[in-house]
């Protein structure tokens, strides 16, 4: 009977993939009055009656009504939370404002970002990006799924922002005293990540596991030796929250077997201290249609069960301290498969068909579990996962790593309809599950340990196939309710056509009334959003302008090339050329600069405003150079003169009236002339 279920939802994923792609387009819930029915006044709350004929004249309903009314923040006032969600194949993370759900920034972090002169000849993002490079190979485009906050006790502290890049493994540390990029990682073992960036309630270490099983190090070896040679890996980033950094040289990784890894959460409470990974193909399916095998999709979903991981990240850090109980490979201390089992860091427990999320309750004593091809979530108890652990109930995989007992673990199961992925909590005791295929948010009950306390409450219809979900503070020990914004991965029909690549929707659930409702929707035509989480706008203590004038950004110290007025000047020594500039509205000191041909040229600029949003934008013609200097800011960027000729460089944010006057010449003589 569960294979014929799995096979059922199979054929319920093909067919919806297939009515994604298809040129006819679902018919969608209805949001619109038909335009011969009219609101009356007492239905839309009491509206003046020049209000209730555009409401009628738009074809409004009382429900869009309330939900403008609940959404609408107006100029100069301010959101209630931040919602930081990844940019997917931007390489971005794009930062929306809740309930407003209007684009606040967009924070530049694997992919060169003109605007914010990111990526683009300043020497600061420069080595910022090139700390993600692969060898030789300069990586500048990235594949963000999931940020993680930093957290003090449990709580979002809204000091740090972490994101992973899948396609490369790579994670980048984000600094929310200024929403910029400050370091990206790149682990030396691994080619792709999935279940990162999460992390402990403390912030200790930043939590990577691996996506496809590889050789480590991405060695060559034939596919034919893929259970040999192929693994995973659970890579425990160590942050330094003083430096504001990851720390590589004590950084460390726990082998995995060469199961698909996915999504991850971290312990919390009486939970602290262990994480939780799902996987998918623990069939060790190798693919091959070319050559007549099973094509992925069908062979890793063969079994009825695939396996959670269950490692004790706290003992796993004290192992990676004694001598010989790691193997560093390319640099990175490794825990091997063997160490771990001997040393009770490593289980596996049975969880449903190809699982997309493991989310750990806000009191820390349960786990959900949602697999894409059973309609169930389930839930496990830590404490059942304690007692099996140290009754040693289990049997042992391929890899001798302990398999917990199913029954033992799982404490209740669900039924929630068809495709569940992600789950969030909310204040008041309820769990909310996307439904990848029902197109819907799940709500049910967290029942305790009572088994029967689990129980569905309602089902909210999204438009369409929605992926992950991100309550108010839901991932923490202590969530807020209220909002539940829906990342659905098809809008059909929700905005103007932008065919045919349309932007992705993300819809805004209200979940603080009784039943969940629907209140804005939203297009996201930057990338593909994955995972998000939401804080409460307070907790952020975003810097206005930087603390001192003559600022670097990447240290979040002062920079040594600090230029005050009257400190302007270019400095030469041979074929060496030193340029100190200020800017301050409306001119560029100095006005010109003269090089000669083949000059290595180092260029300062420090924007001596002290003024909110006074910031200076800096571009020179030809030089491939785009720089945003915000207030206080000194950058740095450098290159050589290897066209004589006359160029001009400019202001290029519109900074005041005489904003066009704000410009100066870089002439370089031509050698005949030098």
């Amino acid at each position: 009977m569960k294979r014929l279920i799995s096979i059922l939802l199979l054929a319920a994923l093909a067919l919806g993939l297939l009515a994604a792609c298809s040129d006819e387009e679902p018919t969608p819930e209805p949001t619109q009055a038909p335009a011969n029915v009219q609101v009356q006044a007492g239905e839309a709350g009491g509206l003046p009656a020049d209000l209730l004929a555009v409401a009628n004249e738009r074809g409004l309903t009382p429900q869009d009504i309330r939900a403008a009314l609940k959404t609408y923040v107006p100029s100069g006032k301010m959101d209630e939370y931040y919602l930081f969600s990844s940019g997917g194949q931007s390489g971005n993370v794009v930062v929306i404002g809740v309930p407003s759900m209007r684009i606040l920034k967009n924070i530049a972090v694997f992919t060169p970002e003109a605007w914010q002169g990111y990526g683009y000849g300043d020497i600061g993002t420069e080595e910022v990006l090139d700390g993600g490079n692969v060898d030789d190979t300069k990586i500048r485009m990235g594949d963000t799924h999931h940020p993680a906050l930093s957290e003090t006790n449990g709580d979002y502290d809204g000091q740090f922002l972490f994101i992973n890049d899948k396609a490369s493994a790579r994670v980048a540390v984000i600094d929310l005293r200024d929403f910029e990029t400050k370091q990206i990682v790149k682990d030396p073992n691994l080619i792709s990540n999935h279940g990162s960036s999460f992390v402990p309630p403390n912030t200790e270490y930043v939590i990577q596991t691996s996506q496809y099983a590889t050789p480590l190090g991405w060695e060559y070896a034939p596919i034919s030796e893929y259970k040999e040679k192929y693994r995973g890996l659970a890579t425990m980033y160590k942050f330094d929250r003083e430096k504001g950094r990851i720390d590589m040289d004590n950084s460390f990784s726990i082998e995995l077997p060469p199961y698909w890894q996915d999504l991850c959460d971290a312990g919390k409470l009486g939970s602290d201290g262990w994480a939780f990974c799902n996987s998918f193909n623990s069939e060790m399916a190798t693919g091959g249609i070319e050559q007549g095998n099973p094509p992925f999709e069908a062979g890793v979903s063969q079994r009825d069960t695939d396996y959670m991981h269950i490692f004790n990240w706290k003992k796993a850090a004290e192992i990676a301290e004694q001598p010989g109980k790691t193997e560093v490979i390319n640099g990175m201390r490794v825990i091997r498969i063997p160490t771990a089992v001997e040393e009770g860091i490593l289980f596996l427990a049975p969880e449903p068909k190809s699982p997309h999320g493991v989310d750990v309750t806000p009191d820390g004593k349960y786990l959900t579990v949602a697999g894409k091809l059973d309609p169930h979530v389930t839930i496990y108890s830590f404490d059942k996962i304690q007692k099996a652990i140290a009754d040693k109930k289990w049997t042992t995989d391929e890899f001798g790593i302990p398999v917990l007992n199913f029954d033992d673990v799982m404490l209740a199961q669900v039924e929630l309809g068809l495709g569940p992925l992600h789950t969030q909590y909310d204040d008041k005791g309820n769990g909310y599950t996307s439904l990848f295929l029902d197109s819907a948010v799940a709500k049910w009950t967290l029942g305790g340990e009572d088994p029967a306390g689990y129980k569905l409450v309602e089902k909210l219809p999204v438009q369409y196939n929605i992926g992950h979900i991100s309550s108010a503070e839901g991932g923490t020990v202590s969530p807020d309710g209220k909002y539940l914004v829906a990342l659905n991965k098809w809008p059909v029909d929700r905005f103007l056509p932008t065919c045919p690549l349309k932007p992705q929707n993300e819809q805004l659930p209200d979940i603080g009334s009784d039943q969940m409702n629907i209140i804005y929707d939203m297009p996201m035509g930057i990338g593909e959003p994955h995972y998000a989480q939401m804080i409460k706008a307070d907790k952020i203590k975003a810097w206005e302008t930087y603390p001192e004038v003559g600022w670097d950004p990447i240290t979040q110290s002062p920079s040594e090339f600090k230029t005050m007025p009257g400190q302007e000047r270019i400095e030469r020594d041979g074929n060496n050329v030193e340029i100190f500039m200020t800017s301050i509205r409306s001119h560029l000191t100095p006005e010109h600069v003269t090089l000669n041909k083949g000059d290595n040229v180092t260029w300062h600029i420090t924007n001596i405003e002290t003024a909110p949003d006074a910031t200076h934008g800096f571009d020179l013609g030809g030089q491939n150079l785009s720089l945003s200097i915000e207030p206080g800011e000194t950058a740095t960027f450098k290159f050589v003169a290897n066209n004589d000729g006359t160029y001009a460089y400019y202001c290029t944010e519109f900074c005041s009236a005489l904003h066009l006057e704000m410009m100066g010449y870089m002439m370089v003589a031509p050698a005949a002339a030098q």
